[in-house]
């Protein structure tokens, strides 16, 4: 009976010790950036929550946000889901928020979950700006990056101004429910939906990756074989376009209009695989948003839209925008 009862108390002793160690460890993990932060006496200490951890577009919105935050000596934490999954994106918000970092930076996401989020830091005296993609249903203090429906319709001008006759075109898409891809979409039809001669035939979706549009563009061209012009509106679409292109139908003259700055996207108008690109400056971006948590320590943004530069790149434009790149 004595052991019976010595096993069971240390049984349990051992179940306590474990589990306030768990608490203990857990507490450790989820503040050590917080603390690192605090331990190398920085000013502030901001998050910025990204779609997905490696992908290049948003390693160039880390890197501007992180030269800036460098120079004015506060400490950036970057963090995002393995891939993206607004799921993740968001349970990394509210981590972020229960963190008590200074400010977040985040990209919007659709839906209630988003702007509750957004409350609930507003709550805590945690300003968020949304970079990439807005919510303007949100308390966010400020939207930085593209005006997504102006850049929707460069693309759209930029098959305007150099194709002739009859188009036929098909859109391959980064996610359907992502806000600024719609936004991109809504921009393209703006410009082309009023012109007799330009159809736009199909939509399918990349998933943001560049086998996904090289499937997407596959899928379009078999099922609209008439497809005269292709428009990506994510950075990886271009690529994946010219890849589906050559499996499919390798002699078939294209017009490719492609999404964002990425090396590949302009190497291939160099090539003349793809026609021209969407420019967006995610350096920029990055740097803007920094700027404007910085400013809403102290006061609210006398601007809440702080859209940067976008232009179309091609063949004729590369080589200045080469010349100006480090």
């Amino acid at each position: 009976m004595i052991k019976k009862k010595y096993f069971y108390g240390a049984a349990i002793l051992l179940f306590l010790t474990s589990f306030i160690g768990m608490l203990i460890y857990g507490y450790k993990t989820f503040y050590i950036e917080k603390e690192l932060a605090a331990s190398k006496e920085y000013r502030y200490h901001f998050a910025l929550i990204a779609e997905e951890t490696d992908n290049e577009y948003w390693r160039l919105i880390e890197e501007g946000a992180r030269k800036e935050a460098a120079k004015q000596n506060v400490y950036l934490e970057y963090v995002a889901p393995q891939r993206a999954d607004n799921d993740e994106l968001l349970k990394l918000f509210d981590r972020m928020i229960a963190a008590k970092v200074d400010g977040i930076i985040v990209q919007g996401i659709e839906g209630r979950r988003f702007v509750d989020l957004v409350h609930k830091a507003t709550e805590r005296r945690i300003p968020v700006v949304t970079v990439d993609t807005d919510v303007k249903s949100s308390e966010r203090k400020a939207y930085v990056g593209t005006d997504n429906h102006h850049a929707g319709e460069l693309a759209g001008k930029s098959i305007l101004e150099n194709t002739e006759g009859e188009q036929f075109v098909g859109i391959v898409t980064g996610r359907f429910d992502a806000i600024n891809q719609q936004e991109r979409i809504a921009g393209l039809k703006h410009i082309l939906e009023g012109n007799p001669r330009i159809q736009i035939v199909g939509v399918k979706e990349s998933g943001i990756t560049e086998i996904g549009a090289t499937q997407a563009t596959y899928s379009l061209l078999k099922e609209y074989p008439q497809i005269t012009a292709l428009v990506g509106t994510s950075a990886l679409d271009g690529i994946g376009m010219v890849e589906g292109l050559e499996e499919i139908a390798p002699n078939k003259d294209v017009y490719i209009t492609a999404f964002d700055l990425i090396p590949e996207t302009l190497d291939a108008i160099e090539e003349g695989k793809i026609h021209a690109t969407i420019a967006q400056f995610p350096e920029e971006m990055g740097k803007e948003s920094v700027t404007s948590l910085l400013q809403l320590q102290e006061k609210d943004l006398l601007e809440n839209l702080i859209y940067t530069e976008t232009g179309i790149i091609d063949k004729d434009n590369l080589p200045a925008l080469r010349e100006g790149q480090p």
